[in-house]
């Protein structure tokens, strides 16, 4: 129960919310009793989600939305850096814009989130979750700039944990394999966007005050082909 002046809400800031995971993710904790904000490039239109129009591409966009999410919030639990940005092109044909791009959103919105956010964090003994994926430490062809930008996240969040844990906030890198996150994808070898959302909600919410996960792996549950194992790798590199 909140108090009149509102201190004993629980706030959740979130990037991304406007489908996907990060919808998933807000609803989640929405459900767990938080107050969800929002920063998000396109909205979705509910006054639920908390949005603030914000292109996680411009540092001066992301320090003015989480200033005014802070004015209004009055604190803040708990921050989920969400929204990525994916291009899947060879070296040889990936542009510079959008090679950019990606390291302006996947990598460097996080440490600007994580400069804007990071004194409300400690105030209130707060986590800072950053989803993460598989690309950051399993390559592929074409996934250049999405891997070097998810593993360039993993060093953040690590970081982030060693520094601020003795200032009582918490950091999280949530890698997840194969997310069905596009709409209508059912795929039975893929996470839903619910289960993806409910870890990261334990991570936030049900974990004992002693623990702090600082890197949580999940994958899909069921593959599509039986994993090649043993000596057969070799066919497949």
């Amino acid at each position: 129960m909140s108090s009149s002046d509102g201190s004993d809400d629980r706030v959740a800031l979130i990037t991304g919310t406007n489908r996907g995971s990060g919808r998933a993710i807000a609803e989640d904790l929405r459900d767990r009793g938080y107050r969800i904000f929002s920063l998000n490039r396109s909205l979705a239109g509910d006054d639920w989600l908390g949005e603030r129009r914000c292109d996680l591409a411009d540092p001066a966009q992301i320090r003015t939305a989480v200033a005014r999410v802070l004015d209004e919030a009055g604190h803040l639990d708990v921050c989920v850096s969400n929204a990525v940005d994916r291009v899947l092109d060879p070296i040889a044909e990936l542009s510079e814009a959008d090679w950019e791009r990606l390291l302006s959103i996947n990598l460097s919105a996080g440490f600007h989130l994580v400069k804007a956010v990071l004194p409300a964090l400690r105030e209130r003994r707060g986590i800072f979750v950053a989803m993460g994926s598989h690309a950051g430490t399993r390559y592929f062809e074409g996934g250049a700039a999405y891997s070097a930008t998810k593993a360039g996240l993993k060093a953040l969040v690590e970081t982030l944990l060693l520094e601020e844990r003795r200032n009582g906030v918490r950091a999280c890198l949530v890698s997840p394999g194969a997310i069905a996150n596009l709409d209508g994808d059912e795929s039975p070898h893929k996470m839903s966007t619910r289960s993806i959302a409910r870890c990261v909600g334990t991570i936030v919410d049900s974990l004992p005050g002693d623990l702090v996960v600082g890197e949580i792996e999940v994958r899909p549950a069921d593959l599509a082909e039986p994993p090649v194992t043993g000596i057969d790798r070799l066919l497949h590199v």
